[in-house]
């Protein structure tokens, strides 16, 4: 096992919190009339060019060390991030914050499955009791927020399953390529490509990206910088330490971080139902954990 200063878990408990904010950022930027693929756009632009000076300067060996497979499994990566970020903020139009963010995080189900059979990880028992409890929690959560919402947001929903099952595969690429990519040299890969792809799909789109308030670039911004390079950089950095699988059931408190802070900014309280279920995706999480501890 890699050496390592800093604990896996630590680190993702820190991309939790910055990601949990990533859904109320959105919201408000979409209320200053950003449209969706705009902000998806604008958030890998950002964080991309923040990166672009320390990655152009570190990591331009290993990447001219890549062979093929690996640079195509990195660009592969990036416009599975791409879809997943157009088609999860999109979902946010449609369904509430809650159903979005707990449909998006269903990952585990499509991790677990293909991490056996791509990548040949066995599920330990416990990560395997700790994906089933923290569905069921999911499911409770999402068939809560479902009879509240009603039909009409059944596109929303849709939407952010496919988001699931494209960041499920941007996961999976992480895992197999972070074993042998500084996180620099992946992450500059994967987030400058993710931006490019964006801004040819809001280019196709005839999405304007200019004339927008101060306000609304503002808040793409704070999510480039937390959400994005906090987050999903802490999520890339674990990804060589753990198993993906793992990766994608810490993500599971996300709809817990995010209703909590819909409660104050956005006036959206949990019922006692939705409490449950988030009680048992924390369980789900504490299984897996331990399950994933025994295996190291």
């Amino acid at each position: 096992m890699p050496q390592r200063l800093i604990h896996p878990y630590l680190v993702l408990a820190l991309g939790i919190l910055a990601v949990s904010s990533a859904a109320i950022l959105i919201v408000f930027a979409r209320a200053e009339g950003v449209p969706a693929i705009a902000i998806a756009a604008w958030r890998l632009t950002f964080a991309a060019l923040a990166l672009a000076p320390f990655t152009l300067a570190r990591a331009r060996g290993e990447w001219a060390r890549l062979t093929r497979r690996d640079l195509a499994l990195a660009l592969a990566a990036g416009v599975a991030l791409a879809l997943h970020f157009a088609t999860w903020i999109s979902s946010l139009d449609y369904t509430s914050v809650m159903s979005s963010v707990v449909l998006v995080a269903t990952n585990p189900i499509f991790v677990g499955l293909a991490s056996v059979v791509l990548l040949r990880e066995t599920l330990r028992r416990g990560t395997v009791a700790g994906i089933v409890i923290a569905m069921a929690g999911g499911a409770i959560v999402g068939i809560a927020d479902w009879g509240q919402v009603g039909a009409e947001s059944l596109q929303g929903n849709l939407l952010a399953l496919i988001g699931a099952m494209a960041v499920s595969g941007y996961l999976l690429i992480g895992r197999r390529l972070r074993k042998q990519l500084s996180l620099l040299a992946y992450i500059g890969l994967v987030y400058s490509t993710a931006a490019l792809v964006l801004l040819a799909m809001a280019f196709a789109m005839g999405a304007n990206l200019l004339g927008y308030s101060a306000t609304g670039y503002g808040l793409i911004a704070l999510l480039a910088a937390g959400p994005q390079l906090v987050g999903h950089t802490s999520y890339n950095w674990a990804l060589k330490y753990v198993s993906a699988t793992f990766v994608t059931i810490t993500l599971l408190a996300e709809p817990i971080g995010a209703t909590l802070l819909a409660i104050p900014f956005l006036a959206q309280t949990p019922s006692p139902v939705k409490v449950v279920g988030g009680a048992l995706i924390l369980i789900g999480i504490y299984f897996a954990a331990r399950g994933e501890a025994r295996g190291q």
